[in-house]
């Protein structure tokens, strides 16, 4: 082998090396996080992850892949990197809902157990804090937090109005409002926050967005069960787009800043069941609005919603996505992009 064959190949085992590392394995039964966090040794936690990730330098895209389990956490996980954008840090599922060899159990199941861990604006305790530009979570199931000293819970949060750049696919976000509630499911500010693909159970609320708000997508997603509403959304900027949704069984669908009439276009969607459709939260609590400037394409606002739910059989592998033969099934709303699987 020449000199110039062998440098060639040098470079390219370590640009093969380089690719590699910025993938990083997580497996909560059979991990160390004393281990590399490579698929052959998993780290054991989510936080030793983000930690390795931190030492990354480029521009390449991390992976944190989580491999099938629970997790636990014990105080509140911070989403962030130093690295050079357009980089972009990536949490999600080892196995993806579109992957052939996909079940529910395969799911990794988020749970936080931690009493309230920040005092931003009021006591309340964090799931995930996503603290930089460009994060994504994808193919993840959220629980409630079971701690009962915690009367307020997001299990993906945003302080930072500053920030940009917030995708979240394919993720369950389940409630119990007796047991593990869910205050909010997301509650973020700033721009590029874009949710598809996502189904919100029985959570208090789904999408809790107030702050320089632009540049926001929430499509082909289902809201089931709000107990306050669905959404609260406060002053946009630009950009807003919401289609192919479907949100039923809430208190209200969707509450607005006090004295604030956005001209958002809702499309396609189905919108029905719910006590009311749209309001405003003031100081005292929410009112229903009388005055709206909104606009709606194609909304349908009958029909029933079946969701496909745990029987004597157990957990059906379309869980609380619509049946075939629910109002709204051919809006693509679910946890699959490919409907076929």
């Amino acid at each position: 082998m020449n000199k110039v064959t062998f440098l060639a190949a040098i470079l390219l085992l370590l640009f093969i090396q380089n690719v590699h590392a910025q993938t990083i394995y997580v497996d909560p039964a059979n991990g160390n996080d004393s281990a590399s966090g490579t698929v052959q040794g998993p780290l054991a936690s989510i936080q030793k992850a983000l930690s390795l990730a931190g030492s990354f330098t480029g521009k390449e895209t991390v992976h944190i892949k989580l491999l099938p389990g629970l997790y636990l956490l014990k105080d509140k996980v911070i989403v962030e990197t130093k690295r050079s954008e357009p980089s972009w840090l990536i949490v999600e599922a080892a196995v993806m809902p579109d992957d052939a060899d996909w079940e529910p159990t395969k799911m990794p199941v988020v749970q936080s157990i931690s009493a309230n861990n920040s005092l931003t604006q009021f006591p309340h305790s964090t799931g995930f804090l996503i603290a930089s530009n460009n994060a994504a979570l994808k193919g993840l199931k959220f629980i409630g937090n079971a701690n009962p000293e915690v009367k307020y819970y997001y299990p993906v949060n945003r302080e930072n109005e500053n920030l940009k750049g917030l995708d979240i696919s394919q993720c369950y976000f389940i409630g119990e409002r007796n047991s593990e509630p869910i205050q909010g499911s997301i509650w973020a500010q700033g721009a590029g926050i874009h949710v598809d693909h996502c189904i919100f159970y029985n959570c208090k609320n789904a999408l809790l967005l107030f702050k320089s708000i632009s540049d926001f997508s929430f499509t082909h997603s289902i809201i089931y069960g709000a107990y306050e509403a669905a959404v609260w959304f406060g002053p946009f900027d630009s950009d807003f787009i919401f289609k192919n949704n479907i949100i039923s069984n809430c208190t209200y669908f969707w509450l607005r800043a006090e004295n604030t009439f956005p001209k958002y276009t809702f499309s396609n969607s189905l919108i029905t069941g719910n006590n009311a459709f749209m309001g405003y939260y003031a100081k005292n609590g929410s009112v229903p609005a009388e005055r709206n400037e909104h606009t709606e394409n194609q909304i349908q606002k009958s029909g029933q919603l079946i969701l496909s739910e745990v029987k004597t059989n157990g957990l059906p592998k379309d869980y609380l996505n619509p049946t075939k033969e629910s109002a709204g099934s051919a809006l693509g709303a679910g946890i699959f992009i490919n409907p076929k699987n």
